[in-house]
């Protein structure tokens, strides 16, 4: 149910900025808007200069008010803007005027609630509102603002449609086998499966793929002590964040730091050494800790020492390379400024050769054109867990309708595409059964 009390929210970041928004919502917003104000009205849509005054008649600023008229604003309930001079202390005022007057303090992401359960938004739209503010790259700024656009919504509802037409037509095999139905119309479901199935699983695989450019992707450096690890990460941080030192063992921990490689923030893990023995408890866990940073990361750099012979600890790391089959994978042979020793045949001539001395070049435009290689693809790509898990569950009763609509079990074809419509709605709008009820009887005629 709709809480029709009206709600006050300052609207941009805390800090000091040329101006502030306090963005008031609902059926008292104009009126407590005129009181602050003094004015008789405002115009819908047009920027209005004025004083705005306290309770016991002060005048705090002169600001901007904008009135969008309900339905035509974001949440679909009348809204009045403050544009205040920024800072704190302004847009705190105001705040409290307008509570004052009879407001509440929205709660965290109330006002897109609304505008969902007002039919301003579906549930994709409200998801891609609340990332775009996270995002790390402009490629995915440019995805949300596709989603937000309707990009997802059409895509549910292009499933939806044929889902719900399967359905119908089902219902009606059941329900009123007596009357004419198209002689291929389990031909065109079976058809229309297939469609879906594709689709579902080309909009998984590429959602797995790019699940990184939402928060940002996440490179892990690995390598036996001493082969450059923190070297590296100084270097494509362009300053000393980690330290540097000829003592094996000199990180303990993984460093963290986020960095800008081309048109995407990632976040580098610098880990601590990999080797196979040392009785130092605190460097043990910190090896624990660089296995599960390759574990958790998209792309693993693995660093190999050029000037020394490939040995055991060496052999650890390529074992440990073979096993991790679902990373982008970057062999890197460092210190090429030194004379040659590292047996090379052990990297499938599958590497860089670089010098963090020197040039980290050749790694960079690398990491960047393995990033846009998983950004810049046009597929459908899902950005939350909860739109992950409802495709899944769909395209499991995808798959589960297959042999009952073969072996002429109709109702346990219906459940699954019942099931299935469920699951694939979650993503944007709840499944009403009268959907399917306005299309058997609007389509089939059967309520003569």
């Amino acid at each position: 149910m709709l809480d029709e009390s009206t709600i006050v929210a300052i609207a941009t970041a805390n800090g000091i900025g040329s101006i502030s928004i306090v963005r008031v919502s609902g059926k008292d917003a104009l009126p407590i808007a005129l009181k602050i104000s003094k004015k008789d009205s405002l115009t819908p849509r047009l920027a209005t200069l004025s004083t705005l005054y306290s309770h016991d008649d002060k005048p705090i600023d002169e600001a901007l008010l904008i009135y969008f008229k309900a339905p035509f604003s974001f949440t679909g309930e009348d809204i009045v803007e403050f544009q205040c001079h920024g800072g704190v202390a302004i847009a705190n005022i105001i705040l409290d005027e307008v509570i004052h007057y009879g407001a509440r303090l929205a709660n965290p992401g109330e006002y897109s609630k609304r505008a969902f359960l007002n039919g301003k938004i579906d549930l994709s739209k409200a998801e891609a509102i609340s990332k775009i503010i996270e995002a790390r790259s402009e490629d995915a700024v440019k995805l949300l603002a596709k989603q937000l656009k309707g990009e997802l919504s059409n895509f549910v509802e292009d499933i939806r449609k044929d889902l719900l037409f399967m359905l119908a037509y089902t219902e009606v095999s059941i329900d009123y086998a007596e009357e004419d139905l198209p002689e291929d119309i389990f031909e065109k479901i079976e058809y229309k499966l297939g469609n879906i199935k594709e689709k579902l699983s080309n909009t998984l695989d590429a959602s797995k793929r790019r699940e990184g450019m939402i928060e940002g992707f996440k490179i892990a450096i690995i390598g036996k002590p001493n082969v450059g690890k923190s070297s590296l990460l100084n270097r494509l941080l362009n300053f000393d964040r980690a330290i540097i030192s000829d003592i094996a063992g000199t990180t303990r921990d993984t460093i963290e730091e986020s960095v800008k490689i081309g048109t995407h923030i990632i976040k580098i893990v610098d880990t601590a050494g990999i080797r196979d023995e040392t009785t130092d408890v605190i460097e043990k866990i910190g090896i624990e800790k660089s296995i599960n940073a390759i574990n958790e990361a998209d792309i693993v750099i693995s660093l190999f020492d050029n000037s020394k012979v490939c040995d055991k600890e060496d052999e650890k790391i390529l074992s440990l390379l073979e096993e991790t089959t679902d990373k982008t994978i970057i062999k890197v042979l460092n210190k090429s400024d030194l004379d040659n020793v590292f047996d090379k045949s052990k990297l499938d001539d599958n590497f860089i050769s670089l010098s963090t001395k020197e040039s980290i070049k050749l790694l960079i435009l690398k990491l960047e054109t393995i990033l846009d290689k998983n950004t810049h693809a046009d597929e459908m790509t899902l950005i939350s867990k909860r739109q992950v898990d409802s495709v899944e569950q769909t395209l499991y009763h995808i798959n589960e309708s297959t042999t009952p609509l073969h072996t002429g079990e109709l109702e346990f074809f219906a459940h699954h595409i019942t099931e299935a419509l469920h699951n694939i709605s979650n993503i944007t709008r709840p499944f009403d059964n009268d959907e399917m009820l306005d299309v058997m009887f609007g389509e089939f005629c059967l309520g003569k």
